[in-house]
């Protein structure tokens, strides 16, 4: 285990988690269905990636760390170890569908259809 890396996840953890505080204690004031869905979608995006850096530097904590076979403490060489992180290559699609959520969620959020606002009378945000 790198300490460091460890540490750096633990701090990127923590922000995740008063991320999730923070977002689920923020009020919304639409009661329109698809506006719920589109801001849980924002929100699941924007913490989420957070909780995404942590599991980056999880990675990077335990990844090539010990020998499969054998389970004992390797010396780290560098090419070793760019060799062992390149199997989780596919964990980048992991931060473009969170930003994705977060990009759409807001900006289809922002640019809303017709709002009922109690009156009768439909307008647009």
């Amino acid at each position: 285990m790198r300490r460091l890396e460890f540490g750096i996840a633990l701090l990127l953890a923590g922000f995740g988690f008063r991320s999730l505080w923070y977002w689920a204690r923020r009020p919304f004031e639409s009661a329109a269905i698809r506006d719920q869905l589109l801001y849980a979608v924002y929100r699941t995006g924007r913490v989420g990636m957070w909780f995404a850096f942590a599991g980056l530097f999880f990675l990077f904590a335990f990844v090539g760390t010990t020998d499969p076979v054998t389970r004992q403490h390797l010396p780290s060489t560098r090419q070793a170890y760019v060799d062992d992180v390149s199997r989780y290559r596919w964990y980048v699609i992991v931060f473009a569908v969170l930003g994705a959520m977060q990009l759409l969620g807001g900006w289809f959020l922002g640019h809303g259809g017709p709002v009922d606002h109690g009156n009768g009378q439909d307008r647009r945000r």
